[in-house]
């Protein structure tokens, strides 16, 4: 992507904020598929499938799709800046099924503000943090020790939920 970064400021930005509404309306797109095709040609009687079936088509998902509309759109630009939960909430509007007009226009400034720090100091952030972990022998096995605690703990974690889960 540098070959972006290396040309006029408007190209840069221009090209991000096209990638960042192309990758959002990816995601509502496709967790939207997803849930309405769930929805339509999965009718389970029992387990989980069924209260997820259920879930889906019940009250839970229309109140989060009304609290959306009356005032939790603001979600879906301020997601653009964060890591990890942007797509979460890029996936769950589309799977509360807002509207794509809606969706779109509230992305937008979003997109665009992905787009303008990317295009400003975003990628040369990302490039010193690599610099610095690279560099550095001790950075390097700190940063493994924590994806290591990280990774270990989720594991346990969904261990002692699946053996509460079991009879």
């Amino acid at each position: 992507m540098g070959w972006l970064l290396d040309g006029p400021f408007w190209i840069a930005l221009s090209g991000l904020f096209l990638i960042a509404m192309a990758r959002g309306q990816g995601t509502y797109w496709l967790a939207r598929a997803v849930t309405e095709q769930t929805l339509k040609r999965t009718h389970p009687v029992e387990g989980w499938r069924a209260s997820v079936h259920d879930w889906l088509q019940g009250e839970g998902p229309q109140r989060g799709r009304d609290a959306i509309h009356r005032w939790g759109l603001v979600m879906i630009p301020l997601c653009y800046l964060t890591v990890g939960f942007q797509t979460l909430v890029l996936a769950a509007a589309g799977m509360l099924r807002i509207r794509w007009v809606v969706f779109t226009l509230v992305q937008i400034p979003g997109a665009l503000a992905w787009g303008l720090i990317y295009a400003t100091i975003g990628f040369a952030v990302w490039e010193a943090a690599l610099a610095a972990v690279a560099g550095s022998p001790l950075a390097l096995v700190g940063l493994a020790a924590i994806l290591l605690v990280v990774g270990t703990t989720i594991v346990l974690s969904h261990r002692r939920k699946r053996d509460r889960a079991l009879p």
